[in-house]
């Protein structure tokens, strides 16, 4: 063997400095000469078996349990191909489809199945499985049903509660509680509904890692809590995705924006921390190994603290993926580590291919794998590199995402970009700044508040950024909902794609755009001329407008969501309220409040007399009235009188939810020639209690929408002829009823729904009574 010499140990060195050098600067033809295509330097072989596992999990959740283990056949028999990429596609879809095959067949089979058919009330012991999501008064709490009176099981099932004890609960809580167990809605992998009744009882606390995780999250809270109204709310979701004191306000401003994924954590949450750790661990001088074993503790430690949303979930699978490569020494390819993602997160989840959450997280991350960096090189020829880059990488995420937005929303976003562009240099310091203060929490509250003030100041630029772009005219704009809408922005894809064919496509796509902008409302003809009153279409709660002037309504209600009514209220002109009513305090009549209040004047707010008190009204100073049956307004032809309830009247009612229906406050409006009786959410118990003081009214707000639980006496004595019904398509509580339905065809009134005809204008015409409905 003959020794090795100087002179090749040192070439050999010069080289792989030269290498170094040239990956971290690289010379001016390189950056001048942009990559050919966007594929270059990617394996895209994994990725058409990652799209057809995902396909597969999408519609097979939908079908029986029969229809996936078929398909698993098919796709086995597929596998006989010796061609390469038919055999991955195979083994993907067969490998999905049997775990969709059995998933399916555990939630709608079993006695908990039966059970929930015939609507059984039971008491139920509970593992709580997420952290609860508040919506108003409601709690929703994703679980495991392991006990049902004496019968062992383990069924998954979403539980609808209220009250404070369901909003502190944390994952793996051990609880028992009574309720009553519904049919789930079809395509998801739930066993049941469980609605509960009262405070649970704990029967045993949550694990040590949960109880540490809940304690890091808490402890954030409360250090932000020196922070102004929003940075307080935002700085916890910011750095781990808890938006507990999140106002309504400022996640409809960062929806306009285009800013909500900052209170998702993700990618850009795990990159820092994986960042960090490798860095900390490079200088201690741990091996490759070491370095990739401590990135990946780091990031399944945080995701922990961050809760396992599907966002996370692909990016702790991707970053994973990523330091097995740094481990291994080898190159690591995006594209390769998304689609093994994908993949992995489908086996282990297969509902996540149901999720817009996971849809936008894989393609955001698409986007900045493939089209960032192809465009910032072809920017960079005209620009400094660093500008480059913060233009590509949210331009690239933002296309990329949009056609689930239109799918989602119906909507496309014109500020996002420059949005994330002039927030984009706040988020990393705020991020890191709230990680040392959630670390510092435990051990010291008054660090822990001394260290989040200067957080402060990068996450009040960011509020202030979305606040200026929500408030941009035409920040968003109506698209075409649906697969219609999607198909609309093939130009501007080929526009973005093809260099030959792009004036063309830029010259269509800006027609559409404009149609869009300009003929689409001339066409549509909405609001209609002479409208009285109209029920906004906002799904499943209610949200009705009275004319009260040009550019001035009487808002009833404000349904479950604020983009919705807002929505509603701009297609209107309706800039001033004067008077807003909240019939009762439940989510599906007040969770869109401050969409009325966005940008809106409002005089003062009547609320029942079992109101909820309202942080966002105390905080802008409107007035809240409890008023007295026989109180009256009047707004130029409009008067608007109260009929219930006395704000002594006794609670009646089935439970605790029809005693606050029963609450609800009734008004009667009355225009020159017509007149409409608004009755909330009453019930039999409410209703048989006013049948002999009802006044006549020729529109009937259908009471609770449309639910069984009506008198008919009461729908008589109204003696109506329209009878208009808020509600979602496609809801879980089977409104309206058939009963209802029936007994209002019964009485010759014409009903009018929102889930079928979208929003429902009631005009006057020629003296004559007309509904013209703007279509779902």
């Amino acid at each position: 063997m003959q020794p090795r010499s100087g002179l090749h140990l040192r070439d050999k060195l010069k080289t792989r400095i030269q290498q170094r050098t040239n990956r971290y600067h690289p010379k001016d033809d390189e950056i001048l000469t942009p990559p050919a295509n966007v594929w270059q330097g990617h394996s895209v072989e994994l990725v058409v078996p990652a799209i057809a596992a995902c396909l597969a999990a999408l519609l097979l959740i939908g079908l029986p349990a029969w229809a996936s283990f078929v398909a698993a056949g098919i796709f086995a028999l597929i596998a006989v191909s010796r061609k390469r990429i038919l055999v991955a596609v195979a083994i993907a879809g067969c490998a999905v489809s049997i775990v969709v095959g059995v998933k399916v067949h555990a939630v709608t089979s079993g006695p908990l199945t039966d059970m929930a058919k015939k609507n059984a009330t039971v008491t139920a012991e509970l593992v709580i499985a997420a952290d609860p999501r508040v919506k108003g008064d409601l709690v929703f709490v994703e679980a495991r049903i392991v006990a049902v009176d004496r019968l062992k099981l383990d069924a998954p099932v979403l539980v609808f509660a209220r009250g404070d004890t369901w909003r502190t609960l944390l994952p793996s809580h051990h609880v028992k509680v009574s309720g009553r167990l519904g049919i789930a809605e079809p395509g998801e992998l739930l066993a049941a509904v469980f609605m509960a009744r009262g405070a649970p009882a704990i029967l045993t606390p949550p694990s040590n890692p949960h109880d540490i995780a809940g304690a890091v999250r808490a402890g954030l809270r409360e250090a932000s809590s020196v922070l102004g109204p929003a940075e307080r709310g935002l700085l916890p979701g910011l750095v781990v995705g808890d938006v507990t004191n999140l106002g309504e306000d400022v996640k409809a401003d960062f929806k306009t924006a285009g800013l909500s994924h900052l209170t998702a954590v993700s990618g850009a949450n795990l990159a820092i921390i994986g960042t960090a750790v490798l860095l900390l661990a490079r200088a201690v001088g741990f091996t490759l190994v070491w370095r990739a074993v401590l990135v990946v503790a780091a990031m399944v430690a945080f995701a922990f603290v961050a809760r396992f949303s599907p966002s996370v979930l692909r990016a702790l699978v991707m970053g994973t993926i990523a330091a097995l490569a740094l481990g291994a020494g080898r190159q690591k390819d995006g594209v390769s580590a998304l689609s093994v993602a994908v993949l992995l997160l489908l086996l282990f989840n297969p509902g996540l291919a149901r999720e817009y959450g996971f849809a936008l997280s894989v393609s955001a991350t698409a986007g900045i794998i493939l089209l960032a960096p192809y465009w910032r090189d072809r920017m960079a020829t005209r620009m400094p590199l660093w500008c480059a880059e913060a233009i590509a990488v949210p331009a690239a995420a933002q296309v990329a995402v949009t056609p689930i937005l239109v799918l989602m929303s119906g909507e496309i976003g014109l500020v996002a970009i420059p949005a994330n562009l002039f927030a984009g240099p706040a988020v990393a310091p705020a991020t890191i700044i709230g990680f040392v203060a959630a670390i510092t929490a435990p051990i010291s509250m008054d660090l822990a508040q001394l260290v989040t003030r200067p957080a402060g100041l990068a996450v009040g630029w960011i509020v202030l950024v979305a606040d200026r772009a929500a408030d941009v005219p035409a920040a968003t704009i109506g698209w075409p909902g649906g697969l219609v809408g999607v198909a609309l922005l093939v130009p501007m894809g080929i526009a973005l794609w093809h260099r030959g064919a792009r004036r063309v496509s830029v010259a269509v796509a800006g027609g559409v755009l404009v149609a869009t902008l300009v003929a689409g409302p001339v066409v549509s003809g909405w609001p209609p001329g002479g409208w009285l009153m109209v029920m906004c279409d906002v799904g499943q709660g209610d949200a009705i407008v009275l004319r009260a002037g040009d550019g001035t309504g009487i808002v009833v209600d404000t349904g479950p969501e604020p983009d919705l009514v807002d929505a509603c209220l701009d297609r209107l002109g309706v800039d001033a309220v004067p008077l807003l009513v909240l019939t009762h305090p439940h989510a599906d009549h007040t969770g869109g409040l401050t969409g009325v209040l966005r940008g809106r004047r409002v005089g003062a707010v009547v609320v029942s007399p079992k109101r909820v008190v309202s942080p966002e009204l105390a905080a802008r100073r409107i007035p809240e009235w409890v008023v007295t049956p026989g109180t009256t307004w009047r707004f130029g032809e409009l008067i608007l009188t109260v009929i219930a309830p006395a704000p002594d009247a006794p609670s009646k009612g089935a439970g605790e939810g029809s005693v606050l229906n029963n609450a609800s406050v009734v008004l009667h409006a009355k225009w020159p020639g017509t007149s409409a009786l608004l009755a909330g959410d009453l019930e039999t118990e409410a209703e048989s209690a006013l049948v002999r003081t009802l006044p006549q009214a020729d529109i009937l707000k259908v009471p609770h929408h449309g639910s069984a639980r009506q008198d008919p006496a009461f729908l008589a004595a109204a003696r109506s002829r329209l009878a208009l019904i808020s509600v979602g398509a496609g809801n879980d509580y089977g409104h309206p009823a058939g009963s209802t339905l029936a007994t209002l065809t019964m009485l010759g009134t014409r009903i009018h729904r929102t889930d079928v005809q979208g929003d429902i204008a009631v005009v006057t015409r020629e003296g004559a009574l007309a509904v013209v409905a703007r279509g779902p």
